[in-house]
């Protein structure tokens, strides 16, 4: 194919592919259609699981004799395995078919999910845990290596944002009604429901997906030889850098809002509702988009994540601009996704594994961080200044992701 190369907003065309060599070609369009859907129920039964646990932190804690924060650190530990799963799966795994590599993951989440709902100790529970982030971390790390052999090449935004909507849901639909089912039955129950739906979504995986070999470029060589790819291993920092300065501020998210002059408990809950509508739909518009405008995309999506959360940051002396910051703010993460998912293939589209295991581990990464960093700025200089900080690093991580992509084509390298 023949693409002008310094045109970085051009679509590839729709007969190429990302597939491995010898494999076969994309699926007729409603069986990759049934295919996408099971994938979204997998992103929707994991993120839900691995979210539950702050719903249900005050019981979880009364039940099993430990503090709150003691059962937040869950979340950190199963961000950490699943950053080290997605780095290591395709090399421990170098010949096995990945849907049946992604239909053992599920199923190591529906354990997961068991194991917590029996828990009789933290420490049970904590292991549990971890066994929920290898299967997260390698779910993500195979979803982009399955969608991209499911459809066409210059569909493959499209399709990612089918599987990451069920990330979307799961944060505005699935983990507030583990809320209610956990007030209303146990929050024991919750897990169980969480297994029982991840049991349904491995059995569609394993009906609907077609067997999917492993993609050339994969093992510890290819991992090292990806980060030497130009432009990638600045890349990742660029994605750590949005991505952590969104954490350091949605994870302090209650605080900030509560500066809102005349802020209460329910103006904070109608704002998280407006974030998560916003992501939504940020999730559906931009993976509309990606596939045509990758390079515009690049920068305008975290550029909007640091102006809303600076605008937050910034509630107490411009209150009026909250209410549309955390629509835009929620919009952007909504979409960032499915950005980054796409400019790994282009810029690395003979290593879609190795990249989409990059990609997982400098998102769980940037968590950790952000997280982390976000919470000694909270304590040490406030909530505003924080969130300003972190405001700074998801535009500055925008723009050098931004200019990994012109770099590639500037070398000639056509879309793929």
């Amino acid at each position: 194919m023949t693409t002008n190369p310094i045109d970085t907003t051009a679509a590839p065309a729709a007969a190429t592919t990302t597939a491995a060599p010898g494999a076969p070609g994309p699926l007729p369009r409603r069986r990759a259609a049934l295919a996408l859907a099971t994938m979204f129920l997998g992103s929707f039964s994991l993120v839900t699981a691995e979210f539950l646990p702050p719903g249900v932190l005050t019981p979880v804690a009364q039940d099993l004799g430990v503090t709150e924060g003691v059962v937040g650190l869950s979340v950190s530990a199963t961000a950490l395995t699943a950053l080290l799963t997605a780095l290591v799966l395709g090399s421990l795994f170098p010949r096995t078919d990945r849907r049946t590599l992604l239909v053992v993951l599920a199923m190591g989440a529906v354990a997961s999910n068991v194991l917590v709902a029996l828990a009789p100790s933290f420490g049970v529970l904590m292991a549990a845990r971890l066994l929920l982030g290898a299967a997260l971390g390698g779910y993500w790390s195979m979803s982009l290596v399955i969608a991209t052999q499911l459809v066409p090449a210059d569909r493959v935004g499209r399709a990612m944002m089918v599987v990451n909507a069920g990330t979307t849901v799961a944060t505005v639909a699935g983990v507030p009604l583990g809320v209610i089912l956990s007030a209303a039955a146990g929050w024991r129950v919750v897990f169980v429901a969480a297994a029982v739906i991840t049991v349904v979504t491995a059995v569609a995986m394993r009906v609907a997906l077609p067997p999917v070999a492993p993609t050339p470029g994969i093992g510890w060589s290819a991992t090292g030889r990806a980060l030497r790819s130009p432009g990638v291993g600045v890349g990742l920092v660029a994605i750590v850098a949005v991505i952590g300065g969104h954490f350091a501020g949605y994870t302090y998210v209650r605080p900030a809002l509560s500066l809102l002059p005349g802020s209460d408990v329910g103006t904070v809950a109608v704002l998280l509702a407006l974030f998560g509508v916003g992501g939504l739909v940020g999730n559906f518009a931009i993976g509309a988009l990606v596939d045509r405008h990758l390079a515009v995309l690049l920068l305008a999506v975290p550029v909007a994540i640091g102006a809303g959360v600076a605008a937050v940051g910034l509630a107490s002396a411009l209150p009026l601009l909250v209410y549309p910051a955390v629509i835009v703010w929620g919009a952007a993460f909504g979409g960032v996704l499915n950005v980054v998912q796409v400019w790994i293939t282009r810029v690395m589209p003979g290593q879609v594994e190795a990249g989409s295991g990059l990609v997982v581990a400098a998102f769980q990464t940037a968590i950790i961080l952000g997280s982390a960093v976000g919470g000694l700025g909270v304590d040490s200089v406030g909530v505003g200044r924080t969130y300003l900080v972190a405001a700074v690093a998801a535009v500055a991580g925008g723009v050098l992701v931004r200019s990994t992509l012109s770099r590639r084509y500037s070398d000639g390298v056509a879309p793929v």
